[in-house]
């Protein structure tokens, strides 16, 4: 077993990669993968479970999570092609955010009308995106946009204009109070 290898950093000390296609081809059960394409490959990716965890039953037992991957990639190291798998969940993380942004919708039949749709939802992404990284922390920082939109972009508040300037009025009973103004705080700070 390999080393974990991390998508742009560096390797969990605590995982492991190992291939099982031989144990499932070869083993005393017989082919366990007949119906399967021949040069299809099953690796395994074992971790320490993290602290805080909600873990199942044999997670609990054992200690571990386990992740199988089935890939029909010819050689290549272990670790390389898990870590293309998890980049992979990664990307369908995305694709969810952009269906949940609005991309699973579409306002009409007529073609230019819905690539002005699409447009206007691949910004809204990006816009959350760069608010995630660059304006807030904590578990805002990974909540998924309809989080956002409950907690952040909901808000209760006022525009009121005062001696030539803008204020921005919250209720400080409002839950997100304080991680609000320190986006906003975050944003000024920006040159």
């Amino acid at each position: 077993m390999g080393a974990g290898a991390g998508c742009g950093r560096a390797g969990r000390d605590d995982a492991a990669v190992a291939e099982l296609t031989g144990l499932l081809r070869e083993g005393a059960d017989g082919d366990r993968l007949a119906g399967w394409p021949p040069d299809m490959r099953i690796l395994v990716r074992r971790e320490k479970i993290e602290e805080g965890r909600q873990l199942s039953l044999f997670e609990q037992i054992n200690g571990y999570r386990y992740q199988l991957i089935a890939t029909n990639t010819r050689g290549g190291q272990l670790q390389r092609l898990e870590a293309r798998h998890r980049v992979h969940a990664r990307v369908e993380g995305f694709i969810r955010c952009g269906k949940d942004t609005g991309l699973a919708r579409w306002p009409s039949h007529s073609f230019a009308i819905n690539t002005a749709w699409v447009t206007a939802v691949a910004l809204a992404i990006d816009l959350l995106c760069w608010t995630r990284l660059l304006l807030l922390d904590g578990p805002l920082a990974k909540a998924e946009p309809a989080t956002l939109r409950y907690r952040l972009l909901h808000a209760a508040a006022r525009l009121v204009k005062r001696s030539r300037n803008l204020i921005l009025r919250i209720p400080e009973t409002w839950p997100w109070a304080q991680e609000f103004a320190a986006a906003v705080n975050r944003v000024r700070a920006i040159p």
